[in-house]
């Protein structure tokens, strides 16, 4: 999380109307909007900053979460996805090459008679480790944007 001081933390900064221990006041100067909060912990850990130091900056009003807080939809969102990805990645080898194995044909048969060799060769691919080898040629003979559909069949993303 990228913290910034709010207008009465700059106000504070400059009049130093609300007193503040030299630790809490050394990770209050770091506070730049530009680092995240666990930079500033780590560069002013030598100092004797700790995470209750920003924490009291926080509960003071000095200092806020520069991102805005997501919404409810794309948290919805964000726990679909890391769901599809945990269901994504637990799949075997042997299930990602039952996947790919139909899209890489279909896409190598698409080529006609200058795909011959490639249909050949993705035939023959018996197993994932092989398919895969084979991917960036069938990348560079159906282009990218046909490619994507087996790039999702054989890859964990």
């Amino acid at each position: 999380m990228i913290v910034v001081k709010t207008e009465a933390g700059l106000r504070v900064m400059k009049d130093r109307s609300v007193p503040l221990t030299p630790r809490q006041r050394s990770a209050f100067i770091l506070i730049d909007g530009k680092r995240t909060l666990d930079d500033v912990l780590a560069s002013s850990a030598a100092m004797g900053v700790a995470r209750e130091d920003v924490d009291q900056l926080f509960q003071l009003g000095l200092i806020t979460d520069a991102a805005p807080a997501q919404t409810q939809v794309e948290l919805a969102a964000e726990v679909l996805n890391a769901a599809e990805v945990s269901v994504h990645n637990a799949r075997s080898p042997k299930e990602r090459y039952d996947a790919a194995y139909p899209i890489a044909t279909r896409l190598t048969a698409a080529l006609g008679l200058r795909g011959v060799l490639l249909n050949l060769a993705v035939e023959g691919a018996g197993n994932y480790e092989q398919l895969l080898e084979l991917a960036p040629r069938i990348r560079d003979a159906v282009g990218q944007e046909k490619y994507a559909a087996l790039a999702k069949a054989l890859n964990d993303r």
